[in-house]
């Protein structure tokens, strides 16, 4: 069965032990501890016992990959059989971000993602959420996340809401915690109104209904407008600028006169645009690095700000559409 903090409560107060071991626990944890045996100021019997009926991990490891550019992806197994994969992606600048999932695969079907051809499994509790950030920790420092891996987080809102409060004590503050979405309106909400000045970042990738939604179903249930006014509602109670995912697609949504289309619908004070290079999954081409140029150049003619993603871990399909857990199919 899964095992967490609240199994940790449970086992010490059966043993006798006061409170405030499970906070030592953690503490240790969120440093980065791989056993118990790390513990030192816990008693070497109780150390030994909790090593025996409390494993440290809600999440078995069944392999990493690593890429030429120093991305770690890991896929795990949940207590119930149920695969999800987590990256850690290094930069030249010292940054250490992880990107994680949410859900055992994702119930949108998104056609640009090889997460989305996945069947959906489940939601992640909160702790297999935090488990996966442990995972990372216990190697090297972490200091950003993004909940951009498999699955919607806005569907599972109360559990990835209770991680982003625990990771702090792993090092990674709100303010470089981002949660993505492909515009799940009432989370959108939600996060709006939560104490946390966590990031908000769209999965829009069309500027009209029609285009959005043979991309991205979800617009059917949640419309183009609807969802702007949403991020507009978050920027107006966070004022804290959204970022606009935008994956570029030979011949699908590159052209000139679509990005002129997305300069109307964005305000530049509330939105900001990553352009993200295409991952190639199956059905789409990526668009090439001209024509990436040349639709951030009308972006930014226009006022809107507009950046180029940095692909990481490509060559072993840890990069932005790619997780699919293919090992465990």
């Amino acid at each position: 069965m899964p095992v967490d903090l609240d199994r940790l409560d449970t086992v010490l107060a059966e043993l006798g032990e006061p409170a405030f071991r499970a906070k030592q626990v953690w503490q240790w944890c969120a440093r980065g501890a791989a056993s118990y045996d790390e513990m030192t100021d816990l008693p070497g019997a109780l150390r030994a016992r909790l090593a025996q009926d409390v494993p440290l991990s809600t999440l078995e490891l069944e392999r990493e990959a690593h890429a030429r550019d120093g991305t770690i992806k890991a896929l795990f197994r949940t207590h119930d059989g149920r695969a999800i994969e987590a990256v850690l992606m290094r930069y030249k600048d010292g940054r250490r971000s992880l990107c994680l999932s949410s859900q055992s695969g994702c119930p949108l079907t998104c056609t640009f993602c090889a997460t989305g051809q996945m069947k959906f499994g489940r939601n992640l509790t909160a702790w297999e959420i935090v488990d996966q950030a442990l995972h990372f920790r216990r190697t090297e420092r972490v200091d950003h996340a993004v909940f951009m891996g498999m699955g919607e987080p806005m569907m599972n809102l109360d559990n990835v809401l209770a991680a982003c409060r625990r990771l702090p004590e792993i090092g990674i503050t709100h303010r470089r915690t981002a949660i993505s979405t492909v515009g799940w309106v009432p989370g959108i909400d939600r996060l709006a109104e939560t104490d946390m000045p966590i990031r908000l970042a769209l999965s829009l990738h069309a500027a009209d209904d029609a285009l959005r939604s043979e991309i991205m179903p979800v617009n059917d249930r949640y419309p183009l407008h609807d969802v702007l006014e949403a991020c507009r509602r978050f920027y107006a109670r966070k004022r804290r600028l959204v970022f606009v995912e935008y994956v570029m697609l030979a011949g699908v949504n590159d052209r000139y006169e679509q990005a002129l289309a997305l300069t109307r619908v964005l305000d530049p004070k509330i939105f900001k645009v990553n352009l993200i290079p295409y991952n190639p999954t199956g059905m789409y081409d990526g668009s090439s690095r001209e024509a990436i140029a040349a639709f951030r150049a009308v972006l930014e003619e226009h006022g809107l700000r507009a950046t180029v993603r940095l692909t990481r871990g490509r060559d072993i399909d840890a990069a932005c559409g790619q997780l699919a857990a293919k090992a465990a199919a």
